[in-house]
């Protein structure tokens, strides 16, 4: 039976202050951000700083390899190594930035194993060998065609 009240209704949540002490806030409770399980595998990280690289010496930010090497605090050999990714079929290159995360355990694809594929000048043949690398998650990808 309704008494003719006035019923207010409103979504509260409860969260912590500094020293453990409850809060009674208004609104709904705050929906956590949610951090995909694993890790980016490095060589997709090493990919995308090379496109980073390549960027910054186009647009004039910085001059040349050498600059890089000197702000990044590495050797010109490490940083030409990551650049040469870039040698990368662009399809290659792209199975790169999207191989899986990895959960645990080795990288399925290491940098080294990628420098012989990035040295052979001809693209059908870079996804010849890139298919020949240890399958590990990056089958889970889209597989490249010749």
């Amino acid at each position: 039976m309704h008494d003719g009240g006035l019923t207010v209704t409103r979504k509260i949540h409860f969260s912590l202050r500094n020293k453990g002490r409850r809060e009674i806030r208004s609104g709904p409770q705050p929906v956590p951000d949610v951090v995909p399980a694993g890790r980016v595998p490095r060589v997709a990280r090493l990919m995308a700083l090379a496109i980073r690289f390549v960027d910054l010496i186009r647009s004039g930010a910085i001059t040349d390899q050498a600059d890089l090497a000197r702000l990044g605090h590495v050797s010109r050999a490490r940083v030409t190594q990551i650049m040469n990714l870039l040698h990368l079929a662009p399809a290659i290159q792209e199975e790169i930035l999207f191989l899986p995360r990895v959960t645990s355990g080795h990288d399925p694809i290491s940098e080294r194993d990628l420098r012989a594929v990035a040295a052979e000048v001809d693209w059908r043949e870079q996804r010849r060998l890139w298919r020949k690398l240890p399958a590990g998650e990056r089958r889970a990808a889209p597989r490249v065609s010749a």
